[in-house]
Parts: structure tokens; sequence; C-alpha cells
């Protein structure tokens, strides 16, 4: 499961960068033309690292899966990909509001879906298990999904304040969260 989901990460971190068009001028006003497209996909790459990250550690702590965690991952998998769908429209608009309120939807849904494959993870393993005791409350989680939901419905009039919540949600996980590794190191995993 770790191996497939780490292929379609990165095909994604690829589709991605092949949607990145080189400027066909040696000035900086032509990069200012495709500033908006940048900007997206380094907001975007930033996201699928937090997710592929998080994945490889919250895969590390578990001992099996079965059908419904591989089913969870793939749902996970599914909103991951729609990410270089709606950066791009994103990018491509120069953050007009619905394409901004879209990409904050795919954002929603990509922590929704890992939230149902941590908590599919702990049903298998039980709530004494490492990994439960190391999410704990998710607090980190819970905030994100409320900042998601703001940010989306502010999107409709206000998409540059949106893109900036989008932005303050990335910035709280990539400081990184350790609760993973250091139960599985005390654990002796």
């Amino acid at each position: 499961m770790e191996a497939f989901s780490d292929g379609v990460i990165a095909i994604i971190i690829t589709i991605m960068v092949l949607e990145l068009k080189v400027p066909h001028s040696a000035s900086f006003s032509a990069l200012q033309d495709i500033w908006p497209v940048l900007l997206s996909y380094i907001l975007s790459f930033i996201y699928i690292g937090i997710y592929w990250s998080n994945h490889h550690h919250l895969l590390q702590a578990v001992a099996h899966v079965n059908g419904k965690i591989l089913w969870a991952n793939l749902h996970l998998l599914f909103w991951l990909s729609l990410v270089p769908f709606a950066s791009g429209w994103m990018g491509e608009n120069h953050f007009e509001n619905l394409p901004v309120v879209l990409y904050g939807f795919v954002l929603l849904m990509n922590a929704i879906a890992y939230y149902i494959l941590v908590r599919t993870l702990i049903g298998l393993h039980g709530r004494n298990d490492a990994l439960a005791i190391a999410i704990g409350k998710d607090i980190k989680g819970k905030i994100s999904v409320y900042i998601y939901m703001i940010a989306i419905a502010i999107g409709f009039w206000y998409g540059w304040m949106a893109l900036f919540l989008y932005g303050v949600v990335a910035v709280i996980w990539m400081v990184p969260d350790r609760r993973i590794e250091k139960k599985i190191i005390l654990e002796g995993k």
C-alpha cells in the first residue's frame, strides 16, 4: 500500500510540474505573466508533500491493513489526484473566487479522507495501539477542517483571504508533527 501510494503521489507531483509553461522570453516580465500559476504550484506542492510525509509516518505505525483500509487509502488518493486540476484552474484564472473555492473544497475533502484513513487504521488496530495514542485528539486535523470550511465560505467573496487561510493550514502542518515518530521510537517499532 505504501509503495502504491508513493507512486501515485509522485505522479500527482509530476502532473503538476508538467502543467507549468516555460516563458518564451528571458525577462522578469515573462515571469510576471505566470506568477499565479507558479504560486499555485508551490502551494500545492507543499500540500502534496505534507500529505506524503504524514502518510509515510502513518503507515510506519501500523502492523497490517485490510480491505477497508485499502479503500480508505484509495479515497485519499482520489482527492489528492484532484489537486493538480484545482491548482491549475486556480492559477490559470489568477485566483478568481470560484477556482479558489474549488481548490479549498478539494483541500477539505483531502483532510476528510485522511481523517477517514486514520480512523479506519485505528479501528483495525485498536484504541490502545501506538497509532491511536499518538494521534490522540488530533487537534491539528480538526482545526484544519474548520479553517477550510471558513475559507471556502469567505472565498466566494474574498478569494485572496481564502487563499491566505489555505496557506495558514499549510504552515500549521509544515511544523513537524512528531507524535507518531515519538510513539514508534518509544514502542520500539
